[in-house]
């Protein structure tokens, strides 16, 4: 709208900064006579908790809180026809704090938080975008079932969903996406899309593993799994055999039965507590001897400090995120095809490094690497490492504080974007290799030519 004006009033150089505020306001008082939602600006009661996001606080033009798909459309036609840099908030956890921005549009899915049981013989349902995996968990509940859908319960929806979703049914039920059947979107045209196998299958694909560079998701219809109970819960063990351990929790996973998802943490001596190695699980079932065959062998790798296994929902499995103040906080994460003892002594010469080590086989690895936009189907498992640094480290104290890091990636290949802190040409394209990045920038040309959504791990458009 800005750019429109100028080039009506003749205007060719940059306006002054009044110009530019009486602009704004006026855009935004006529954007308020049409949006049903919150329009939220600097000095509002909500600005604050509008601005905020998990890793960041942002200082933005306006905040909009859309209550239905028509305000999604007219709220991204307000950041295109202005020129505004757009950011998409589905729950604020972004690692690079991306659902926020300095002087631009917030779109905050928020209120698109409803549940919709649409088939119960199919068991379908119809998820919003702005509902968290905790309510989405404790909804599902109700019928006696569940999605894999990661392992933060504040996490929203439309954030994990459009980035794959590794959660802890994977190795059983695959990636959320992989249960996806079809979605609502909203294009950079302000388009309401309806996309599935047969309508725009093209940006359907896209959505499931390209992240937020397509358009807006208002909506997400899942093929849910019958599970109401799982059991799951931590073992710790001390670092005394670290190396044993983690070698011996590889060659468990391999012989576990597909229910059985886990996740290795190797945690040094942090915040007072002794250095640790903690094995989490959760196996998708209610078959109490079943799961305790499966997890039995994980008890056996060392005498645990302590456990905790229990059946439980599985939204009691989902935890809340509570990311350390005053620190910048690198995370870098690889795929890895085989586990070797090669990258397991990396890992094990590294006891100042926090490591995550999901398992990520079964399901995941059956679906076929061109499926979908998330191409790194032949893992074994992802590794995560965030390092902990000051708010004013440099460059150079990043690169030296990585150095490690970069023993392991050599290991691996490809990458899961949703996990990155900073992006790079070289992240986007190890989360988008090859032929991958290829589709996925003819399909941004068709539906995002501007690239109006580039706060992401961006897809350019082809040209």
């Amino acid at each position: 709208m800005f750019t429109v004006v100028l080039r009506l009033v003749g205007l060719t150089a940059t306006p002054n900064a009044a110009i530019l505020n009486r602009m704004q306001t006026t855009a935004i008082l006529d954007l308020k006579k049409h949006f049903t939602g919150e329009v939220i600006e600097p000095g509002d009661a909500l600005y604050d908790e509008a601005r905020t996001v998990l890793m960041k606080e942002g200082s933005p033009l306006v905040a909009l809180w859309p209550k239905t798909p028509a305000d999604v459309s007219l709220a991204v036609r307000f950041a295109a026809d202005n020129s505004l840099v757009l950011s998409v908030r589905s729950g604020g956890h972004s690692n690079g704090g991306l659902s926020t921005n300095d002087d631009g549009v917030i779109i905050d899915t928020r209120h698109l938080d409803g549940v919709e049981l649409l088939d119960e013989a199919k068991h379908l349902v119809r998820l919003g975008a702005g509902l968290t995996w905790g309510e989405a968990a404790k909804a599902l509940q109700e019928y006696g079932l569940a999605l894999s859908s990661g392992d933060t319960r504040t996490v929203a929806v439309g954030g994990l969903a459009v980035g794959a979703g590794i959660g802890w049914m994977v190795r059983k039920y695959g990636l959320t996406i992989d249960s996806l059947v079809a979605a609502e979107v909203v294009t950079a045209d302000g388009s309401i899309l309806r996309v599935s196998d047969s309508e725009h299958s093209d940006l359907f694909w896209a959505i499931r593993g390209g992240g937020g560079n397509f358009g807006i998701v208002t909506s997400f219809d899942f093929v849910a799994h019958p599970v109401a109970k799982v059991f799951a819960g931590s073992i710790v063990f001390s670092r005394d055999h670290f190396k044993e351990l983690l070698t011996g929790w590889r060659d468990v996973m391999r012989a576990a039965p597909e229910e059985l998802t886990t996740m290795f943490l190797a945690m040094p001596s942090f915040g007072g507590n002794p250095p640790a190695a903690m094995v989490l699980c959760c196996y998708a079932g209610d078959d109490k001897d079943a799961a305790m065959k499966a997890i039995d062998p994980l008890l056996q790798l060392d005498k645990p400090l302590k456990q905790d296994i229990a059946e439980k929902a599985y939204g009691d499995v989902l935890e809340d995120a509570h990311p350390p103040k005053g620190m910048r906080i690198v995370v870098n994460n690889i795929f890895i095809k085989d586990f070797s003892e090669d990258v397991i002594n990396l890992v094990a010469n590294q006891p100042d490094s926090i490591f995550q080590i999901r398992s990520v086989g079964g399901a995941m690895n059956r679906v076929s690497k061109d499926a979908t936009a998330f191409p790194h189907r032949d893992s074994e498992v992802l590794v995560i490492s965030p390092t902990f640094l000051p708010p004013d480290a440099t460059d150079a104290d990043i690169a030296r504080a990585l150095q490690p890091w970069d023993k392991i990636e050599a290991h691996g290949s490809g990458a899961y974007a949703s996990f990155y802190s900073d992006i790079t040409d070289k992240h986007v394209a190890a989360a988008f290799p090859g032929a991958t990045y290829k589709r996925l920038a003819e399909i941004k040309a068709k539906y995002d030519p501007n690239n109006l959504f580039n706060q992401n791990c961006n897809i350019k458009p082809a040209v």
